[in-house]
């Protein structure tokens, strides 16, 4: 999703037709959407981790090599 949210930003930045691609993207986002209402219809409550807090898990991972790759992560629903 990012790959082609970084498609879309470089085909408007040079004039040209994003409208494929910006379907795609929209596609993605309804997936992205429809998975979290059943995800939540199925009792799910927890806070979900912002696009900050996954990033500084992944690098606090890879920057301590005492873990195995699996930390517990604060999940959470932002409303």
């Amino acid at each position: 999703m990012i790959v082609l949210e970084a498609s879309v930003r470089d085909l408007v930045n040079r004039d040209r037709d994003c409208s494929e691609s910006a379907l795609r993207l929209l596609g993605l986002r309804q997936d992205m959407k429809r998975l979290i209402a059943d995800w939540k219809a199925a009792g799910g409550g927890d806070l979900l981790p912002n696009i900050g807090e996954r990033v500084s898990l992944r690098a606090n991972v890879k920057n301590d090599p005492r873990k195995n790759g699996h930390k517990a992560a604060r999940m959470a629903v932002r409303r």
